[in-house]
């Protein structure tokens, strides 16, 4: 991966609807593959509301399978009209009683590359994840795409540095984390993680946050949605905190390469003395 990529975030406030939300992400996708964007990525669990601060049932219904169910179908379709990589992270039903909070892949094209599934679910005031999700059992995939190597980690995923590092060590050169996180909660991790991640694992990232409050508890999104290269820098600013926006940055590559010549984290890594990190 070389040269420059424009890419691309979506952070949208839920209309209501998913047929309405559905269409409203996919009028951004052509809006951002029409100002020449070359990969995109979605917020968490895009085409709905964030039903987690809630343990209500009713919503397993707003699962859907991959790869046949109606949003990464359509998605395929955009994907190969706009010759866009798209990131797509919806609710994933596997059969009636097996459920991930997962991201679908799609080459420009519209191949489907492949999933990631969250690995990390937390179950805590809020964020009642492990009533609608099984912890993902893909591991850390990394997807070679017409842009070249990324990967995917899902919101509460960015509070765990093991899975940043596996994917680096992988070879991805951007990593797109979406998310559902809200004002009152860990706005200022938001503005922490992500770049101290980028920094570490010296690679671009991807933060996409929703925005707007929704009609349940404690949903209170701020988008502030960015990328963040790999010396921890803000790449052009973030997004608004209250409104839907398409963020589309140009990313140099060639500034990976960079940061790894001059601070050679991965040659001085010492695998063998953290076997506890693992174990414990």
């Amino acid at each position: 991966m070389s040269g420059t990529i424009r890419a691309a975030l979506v952070q949208s406030a839920w209309t209501g609807a998913y047929d309405s939300m559905l269409d409203a992400n996919i009028g951004y996708a052509r809006q951002a593959a029409d100002d020449g964007a070359e990969v995109l990525c979605f917020q968490e669990i895009f085409t709905g509301p964030y039903f987690c601060t809630v343990q209500d049932t009713s919503f397993y219904d707003l699962a859907e399978s991959i790869p046949d169910g109606p949003t990464v179908t359509a998605m395929m379709r955009v994907a190969k009209e706009t010759g866009m990589v798209l990131v797509v992270p919806i609710y994933e039903r596997v059969d009636e009683g097996t459920f991930y909070n997962t991201a679908a892949v799609i080459d420009a094209d519209g191949t489907l590359l492949g999933l990631y599934r969250k690995t990390h679910i937390p179950q805590v005031e809020g964020f009642w994840e492990k009533f609608y999700f099984r912890p993902g059992n893909l591991g850390y995939p990394i997807f070679d795409t017409a842009v070249g190597r990324i990967g995917v980690y899902i919101c509460y995923d960015r509070h765990f540095p093991e899975g940043w590092r596996e994917l680096g060590l992988k070879g991805a050169k951007i990593v797109f984390n979406p998310s559902a996180t809200t004002r009152g909660h860990s706005k200022y991790l938001w503005q922490l993680e992500q770049p101290a991640a980028a920094v570490a694992n010296q690679y671009f990232i991807g933060a996409i946050n929703r925005v707007g409050s929704e009609e349940l508890e404690d949903t209170d999104y701020y988008g502030s949605s960015y990328f963040v290269d790999p010396r921890g820098q803000i790449v052009g600013g973030t997004a608004s905190d209250t409104e839907d926006e398409v963020v589309l940055r140009d990313l140099d590559m060639s500034e990976i390469e960079r940061a790894r010549r001059q601070w050679a984290f991965y040659r001085d890594r010492r695998p063998e003395l953290y076997k506890g990190v693992a174990s414990s």
